[in-house]
C-alpha cells in the first residue's frame, strides 16, 4: 500500500488505485464523464492545489530567468497554504490512508521538479506517508 505521485493525463501505473487530481481546474475540453477514462483523475480535490495567486508564482518560476528565486517564493507560499488547518488535515488523512490502500495524487505539470506535486511528496513524507 502506498501513495504514488503522478502526472495527470498519463497512463496509469499497475496497482495505482484511485487517482486524485490536486489541481485548481478540471482539464479543458474534456467532458466530466471522461476524466477517469482518459487518465486525468477519478476524484477532483482542489483543496490541495495552490491558490490562484500562488499558482501564478509557480508559473513564473517555470518561465523566469531568476527561476530559483521564484521557485523559493512559490515553495514558501504553497507550504504556508498547506499548513492551514483544512489542508493540513487533508495531508494527515492521505498520509494515514497510504498505509492502508494504494492511491495516487497528481497535477498536470510536465516536470515534477517545478510542480506543487514535488512539494506534496515532501509534505506527505513528513507526515509519515508510505510513498511509492
Amino acid at each position: 500500500m502506498a501513495v504514488k505521485i503522478v502526472r495527470l493525463g498519463t497512463p496509469r501505473n499497475t496497482d495505482e488505485g484511485l487517482r486524485i487530481g490536486t489541481v485548481r481546474r478540471p482539464p479543458r475540453g474534456v467532458p466530466k464523464s471522461e476524466f477517469a477514462a482518459q487518465n486525468w483523475y477519478d476524484v477532483w480535490y482542489p483543496n490541495l492545489a495552490p491558490s490562484a495567486e500562488t499558482m501564478r508564482l509557480g508559473q513564473a518560476a517555470q518561465a523566469s530567468q531568476e527561476s530559483d528565486k521564484d521557485w523559493a517564493a512559490f515553495r514558501k507560499r504553497y507550504r504556508a497554504e498547506m499548513a492551514e488547518p483544512d489542508a493540513s488535515r487533508s495531508l494527515d488523512l492521505l498520509a494515514a490512508l497510504s498505509h492502508r490502500t494504494n492511491f495516487a495524487v497528481g497535477c498536470y505539470c510536465e516536470s515534477e521538479a517545478r510542480c506543487h506535486r514535488s512539494l506534496l511528496r515532501e509534505l506527505l513524507g513528513e507526515r509519515g506517508a508510505k510513498i511509492a
